[in-house]
């Protein structure tokens, strides 16, 4: 079963303004699923709806998008890249409540980070059924 965005754009809004991490991780994940006119608070001076819409996801390919970082991620944490595996733990954090998944959060919340974020992603990925092998 595909997971499509259960979110509303004014919830999508409303996280991607409070998001406070440092580098904006958050906001990566975030804007592409937010339609032009919600995201453009968010956006620098001059970006039109056309150029918007190159860079909007679908929402229906939230989950596939997730499951793409999902491998990124393990890659992250074999080569042990610390900011990078930091980045990849907010980012299927954001992915997993896009799509709802609050107790995949609850899961990522209650498992430790060391080494390298690898519990948390590993709850991550028990939490949609990924493997670490790439889906045919």
């Amino acid at each position: 079963m595909t997971i499509a965005v259960t979110r509303s754009q004014d919830d999508i809004l409303a996280r991607a303004q409070a998001a406070d991490d440092m580098f904006g991780f958050a906001r990566e994940v975030l804007l592409p699923y937010l339609d032009f006119e919600h995201a453009k608070p968010l956006l620098n001076d001059g970006v039109d709806a056309d150029q918007w819409a190159k860079y909007a996801n679908d929402p229906a390919a939230v989950q596939s998008e997730a499951r793409e970082y999902y491998l990124f991620a393990l890659g992250k944490i074999e080569d042990r890249r610390g900011l990078s595996a930091e980045r990849s733990v907010i980012k299927l954090r954001e992915y997993a409540w896009l799509m709802g998944r609050d107790d995949v959060i609850a899961a990522m919340d209650a498992a430790r980070y060391s080494p390298y974020g690898e519990p948390k992603v590993s709850a991550f990925a028990a939490g949609f059924g990924f493997t670490p092998e790439p889906a045919p």
